[in-house]
């Protein structure tokens, strides 16, 4: 595995690269499919706030999705071991949505499923057929008969931004799509990561009467 690392606005002495090439090698125990490693070290002299003065960010390449991470602190060594916390974390639930995925978990049977459950909310089959379908509330939806189990729903304010701002922020917070307003076209669009380092993206167009 490579790494590279580079300052900006900073000087970076060589026993701190050293330093940073071996933390950043043990990364190879959470994916050993990472090719090279990246760590940019940079320094905001006019920064306010002493804590965030120096920042550093990970990006890592491999065969699979490309993970970005970023801490700031007041120094060097914090600002690292931050953004290393960061990345350690995306590739750990990485990992489990890949064992997922290729089905290494164990399924859970029906009767572990239910067995937490009290007894009277646990149907027959003959209680289950013999009831009449009728009408719920599943958050906004109203169902009839069998339907959603669960409705979760999310608001988040956020402003328009770039496509390269949009996939930036699907890598740092390691999810599969992220949801944004376009700035160029001011459309709901959804970013997504597609086989290999393919994206794409999907945009709504609204229709007035």
């Amino acid at each position: 595995m490579d790494v590279a690392v580079t300052g900006r606005h900073c000087e970076v002495s060589e026993r701190f690269r050293d330093h940073v090439a071996e933390k950043l090698t043990r990364l190879e125990k959470h994916d050993h499919r990472i090719i090279r490693v990246t760590a940019e070290i940079s320094e905001d002299k006019h920064q306010k706030n002493p804590e965030r003065a120096v920042r550093v960010q990970l990006t890592a390449f491999s065969k699979g999705p490309v993970i970005r991470a970023e801490a700031a602190a007041e120094n060097k060594m914090a600002a690292l071991d931050l953004a290393l916390d960061k990345m350690q974390e995306q590739m750990r639930r990485a990992a489990d949505r890949r064992r997922v995925h290729h089905g290494r978990r164990t399924p859970v049977s029906v009767a572990q499923a239910t067995g937490a459950l009290p007894t009277d909310d646990v149907l027959t089959e003959g209680e289950a057929g013999a009831e009449e379908p009728g009408e719920r509330k599943v958050g906004p939806i109203t169902v009839t008969g069998d339907g959603p189990l669960v409705v979760r729903e999310k608001s988040h304010a956020a402003s328009p931004m770039t496509l390269d701002q949009a996939l930036y922020e699907m890598e740092l917070v390691g999810h599969d799509f992220y949801l944004f307003v376009d700035k160029e076209s001011e459309r709901p669009s959804v970013v997504y990561r597609r086989r290999g380092y393919d994206y794409g993206i999907i945009s709504l167009d609204l229709e007035t009467d």
